[in-house]
């Protein structure tokens, strides 16, 4: 079984923290929130004795990666620059981008800003979301069913990330168990991870990419009408309570390349819950051949 390799990489002014298994094709793999590195564990494993090289860093504000403290260091323009920094550090010309959660909303935009780099593209649970003429803030407030709503509470400064602070453990298991199908795939031990890493941490750093999404859609006025033309692979669940699997309806008109899989049974924490079906579905996809 592979073994994992811990590094520290850095990359656009910053120190990065990644973890890497197996040689070959990279895949890189990007975590969404509140999460590190470590919820790609089943992955690195799979595709690294599948024959790839697997790359899972903790993000900008995660983990033992830096974590600067103003809201401007999180727009996506730096998380692309940490990313592709990362990836010239590591000598890899071209890869594939996985991407869950956030992590997915990184993806996507890897793969309209630097088609160059990242010639495979897979999404866990967040569909492509073409540029809109709305910020988002004033659709997620439109929006009336309420699914959006912890965004809006994300805004003000320092104030969500106080509330979960004060009982750490409290909330992040809260949060991860009641949107999971099966919440016993994070166990005590595997929350003990989490909280260690957010513990030293804070939450400032990750809930920053939310104070951001906004600014991430006023400075990328260029992708309005842009496809996503690179193979891409489109993973849904069916119980994911937040990222519904019908979000991902009609993705066919802005990623014309797209292979999209539901996972039945499962929620939104994907790569934990159905790891043996995950691993199967990435791996058979990635050594396909695409013209």
């Amino acid at each position: 079984m592979a073994q994992f390799t811990h590094k520290r990489v850095d990359t656009n002014g910053i120190t990065m923290h990644v973890v890497e298994a197996g040689s070959g094709f990279p895949v890189l793999l990007c975590h969404g929130f509140p999460e590190i590195w470590y919820s790609w564990r089943h992955q690195l494993r799979a595709l690294a004795d599948a024959g790839f090289r697997a790359i899972a860093p903790d993000q900008r504000g995660y983990g033992e990666t830096d974590k600067p403290y103003a809201i401007a260091d999180y727009v996506i323009q730096q998380i692309e620059a940490d990313i592709v920094g990362l990836i010239d550090a590591l000598g890899i010309e071209r890869c594939a981008v996985a991407g869950h959660d956030w992590g997915a909303i990184i993806t996507w935009h890897l793969a309209l800003a630097r088609p160059d780099r990242f010639e495979r593209i897979i999404a866990l649970n967040v569909p492509f979301q073409p540029r809109g003429d709305v910020k988002p803030t004033d659709r997620f407030r439109a929006v009336s069913d309420g699914r959006f709503n912890y965004i809006l509470a994300f805004q003000p400064e320092g104030v969500a990330e106080a509330n979960m602070e004060r009982d750490l453990r409290g909330s992040l298991g809260g949060m991860m168990r009641n949107i999971a199908a099966h919440p016993e795939a994070i166990g005590e031990a595997d929350l003990d991870v989490f909280v260690e890493a957010f513990a030293k941490g804070g939450l400032r750093g990750p809930i920053n990419y939310y104070r951001n999404m906004d600014a991430n859609w006023e400075s990328t006025p260029h992708f309005a009408g842009k496809k996503v033309e690179q193979p891409a692979l489109m993973i849904v669940t069916d119980k994911d309570p937040i990222l519904r699997p019908e979000m991902a309806d009609g993705i066919e008109r802005n990623v014309p390349n797209v292979r999209k899989v539901l996972i039945e049974d499962c929620g939104h924490w994907t790569q934990q819950e159905k790891p043996a079906e995950l691993n199967a579905i990435l791996i058979d996809w990635l050594k396909r051949k695409f013209t």
